[in-house]
């Protein structure tokens, strides 16, 4: 079967709303069974089983390129990348500006122009888009 997106997570001010809408979705079917408390990893499988569901295509732990001045300094893997939306994930008690912020250098590094910040470690599903 199929997920949808509710219809309220669709908004045409923000690029590849359609996705995010549908990736959001997927992240609150998983929470809904999860719950808040494990580590971020099976999150991470949940996600992964859930997506196809959605129709959509990933691939998990994705390496990127950090450069400086053009020049490679290194790799950083970005725990999703959703078709033309990049995902990291958390599952702390709460998101801290400092994990927003770390989401927004990896989307910057990455190269693509829309990100999502997801904690499943909440009471409540916490949900951050981003854009470079």
């Amino acid at each position: 079967m199929t997920g949808t997106a509710d219809r309220s997570f669709v908004d045409p001010a923000y690029p590849s709303s359609e996705t995010t809408a549908q990736i959001i979705a997927a992240a609150l079917a998983v929470h809904r069974t999860l719950g808040p408390g494990f580590e971020e990893v099976f999150y991470q499988r949940a996600l992964a089983m859930e997506l196809p569901g959605f129709g959509l295509e990933f691939a998990r732990e994705v390496w990127i390129d950090v450069r400086y001045k053009g020049r490679l300094l290194g790799r950083k893997r970005v725990d999703f990348v959703i078709e033309d939306v990049m995902l990291e994930i958390k599952a702390r008690g709460q998101l801290e500006p400092v994990h927003h912020v770390q989401a927004l250098s990896y989307l910057k590094a990455s190269g693509y122009k829309v990100g999502l910040l997801i904690n499943f470690g909440a009471a409540r599903l916490e949900i951050k888009r981003l854009a470079n």
